[in-house]
């Protein structure tokens, strides 16, 4: 049984005041995600992403298709007490503080006062909130409120969590611990499907990716296994470099861009063959020094602006009249 399943699900939103017009926000998305597996929905703003969350979560109804989560449709009552919800930019009230919001969802699922508080609290801990959950909200920047926002999320221990953007607004050591997070929600076996626009998070996570641009699936799969995102060649960044070894490693067709970044420091392009090894120990042997490799591959707004380009060329809009929103 797939964790979730959608079949041609289909949105239009009306747009326009005098005239409303449908505007294709969501085109027969067919998708499925298997249970335990960390699964990225990605895509550039208006893509789709934040579309099909909602519909997922029956907060707004699909024009056409259907959905299931653990074979049930998605308006199930048993279904929604297994599942976990981080929308995009979560609002919560002001005056609470953190504890008193956790302790609050942790009531609706129907845990005892002292189970809501051990939660409450251990949650809060995962999260990287400390002193500041006796505050109340309104203090919090945008990157506590990010992460007091999954943790509302996980209150229930749900099967499946649904992220959208959860690494909005957090800093380095704040996306860290939610990537640590959500491996670790993945080793029990909980299924974890997150949207973001960060190509980074979901080649540091994600078991497979689908990814969705202009309202309709580009493709779907393993990042490792899809075309686009191949390795093409490498950066190789070295100091203590001489012009005349620069030279000659041109002229034998082993680098073919070289950037200078001051004080004997190049970045140089390489092509896949041969073997980065053999051109680094060449170029060591006449003084040069390692600093960095790292493999060029296009990146995912390369994929973006590539497939956007082509959607335009073949479909002059995705609103079935003129004008519209572009839902998330």
């Amino acid at each position: 049984m797939d964790a979730i399943r959608t079949e041609a699900l289909t949105k239009h939103y009306t747009s326009g005041f005098w005239r409303p017009r449908p505007y294709l926000a969501l085109d027969a998305l067919t998708l499925q995600v298997g249970q335990g597996e960390v699964f990225g929905f990605l895509g550039p703003n208006g893509a789709g992403k934040t579309t099909t969350l909602k519909l997922l979560m029956q907060l707004i109804y699909p024009t056409s298709g259907r959905a299931e989560i653990l074979g049930k449709p998605v308006g199930d009552v048993g279904v929604k007490q297994r599942i976990g919800y981080l929308p995009e930019q979560p609002y919560f009230y002001d005056y609470l503080t953190a504890e008193e919001l956790l302790e609050y969802f942790a009531a609706i699922f129907g845990y005892a006062p002292a189970e809501r508080r051990a939660r409450a609290s251990k949650l809060l801990d995962e999260v990287g909130i400390g002193a500041e959950r006796r505050l109340q909200l309104r203090k919090f920047s945008k990157g506590m409120l990010q992460r007091v926002g999954v943790a509302q999320a996980l209150i229930n221990d749900p099967e499946i969590v649904f992220l959208d953007e959860p690494m909005s607004g957090l800093d380095p050591l704040g996306r860290r611990e939610i990537r640590h997070l959500i491996l670790r929600l993945r080793d029990r076996g909980c299924t974890v499907f997150f949207s973001s626009h960060v190509l980074g998070d979901a080649e540091a996570l994600c078991s497979r990716v689908a990814i969705l641009v202009n309202g309709h699936l580009a493709t779907a799969g393993r990042l490792s296994e899809m075309l686009a995102f191949q390795v093409r060649g490498w950066e190789l960044v070295v100091s203590g470099l001489t012009e005349a070894a620069l030279q000659k490693a041109r002229a034998l067709g082993h680098v073919t861009g070289a950037a200078p970044l001051g004080e004997s420091r190049y970045a140089l392009e390489l092509p896949l063959t041969p073997p980065p090894e053999r051109i680094l120990a060449e170029l060591m042997a006449q003084g040069a020094r390692l600093v960095s490799l790292n493999p060029l591959r296009d990146t995912l707004e390369d994929f973006f602006v590539r497939h956007v380009s082509g959607d335009a060329r073949a479909r002059p809009s995705t609103s079935l009249g003129a004008g519209g929103p572009e839902p998330s």
